[in-house]
């Protein structure tokens, strides 16, 4: 039987602890490839790259595994690596595991989710994995017996079509750990403000900040979930229509 080709990616960059620790989980599954970022691509999004060309280097970061680092964004490696690298579909795609947890709304700009929700796009089965841990020195195994059955599930019985997953693990040692619970997005949002500066010549410039906010108060959500001590698991798609609202606006005079 043909080993599971696995694609690891992530927008923390090749060199991060994230990624490294990912591949040692993922590498008892199959034959594992990663394409990864340069440099750090956090919050970029679904961004591509248009305007300059792209660079792809053969890396020995992880030494036995197949890896090349790229100067696009984490959706430029998943183009990438399907169409130039692997020159097929893998059979399981993986991101991460980013530096910080990617819950509610954060999917929307995380890099991490970004490369998964490609990746479902093209049909590919894809997790999503981030820690809620934004410590310069956050242990990446933290939950790694978890990853690997939610990573085995997934080639077993594979996704329903155009769906990724979201998984966000908590700031607790492995065995503090509670369990998993599949969970419905947070509505919170980012309350924005600009810390204004100048440069040596009076010139502003700016660095965003701001407060998350969260506004639901449900306790199904994957923020309840992982303050309580649980791996959140949000079913992801990239279909952004309301279809609640379809008919509703076709009342309307337009």
């Amino acid at each position: 039987m043909q080993q599971k080709l696995i694609l690891i990616t992530n927008d923390d960059s090749i060199n991060s602890g994230g990624i490294k620790a990912l591949v040692q989980i993922a590498k008892q599954f199959g034959e594992v490839v990663v394409v990864a970022p340069d440099k750090a691509q956090s919050g970029m999004g679904h961004a591509i790259t248009i305007n300059h060309p792209l660079r792809l280097s053969p890396s020995n970061v992880f030494h036995d595994i197949k890896a090349f680092s790229c100067s696009g964004t984490p959706v430029d490696c998943v183009k990438l690596a399907i169409y130039e690298v692997l020159h097929r579909k893998p059979d399981l795609l993986l991101s991460g595991i980013n530096h910080g947890e990617n819950t509610s709304t954060n999917v929307l700009y995380s890099g991490t989710m970004s490369a998964a929700i490609e990746g479902a796009m093209e049909g590919i089965p894809s997790i999503g994995f981030s820690l809620a841990d934004y410590a310069q020195d956050a242990d990446f195994t933290q939950g790694k017996n978890w990853i690997s059955k939610i990573i085995s599930n997934v080639l077993e019985s594979n996704l329903p079509h155009n769906t990724c997953l979201n998984v966000n693990i908590p700031k607790l040692k492995e065995q503090e750990i509670k369990g998993t619970r599949i969970c419905k997005q947070a509505h919170a949002f980012w309350s924005d403000r600009f810390d204004k500066r100048l440069d040596q010549f009076g010139n502003p410039y700016y660095w965003l900040t701001g407060d998350f906010t969260e506004i639901d108060k449900r306790e199904d959500t994957d923020l309840a979930v992982l303050k309580d001590g649980f791996i959140s698991i949000v079913p992801t798609h990239f279909d952004l229509t309301n279809h609640a609202v379809i008919e509703n606006l076709k009342s309307f005079n337009l």
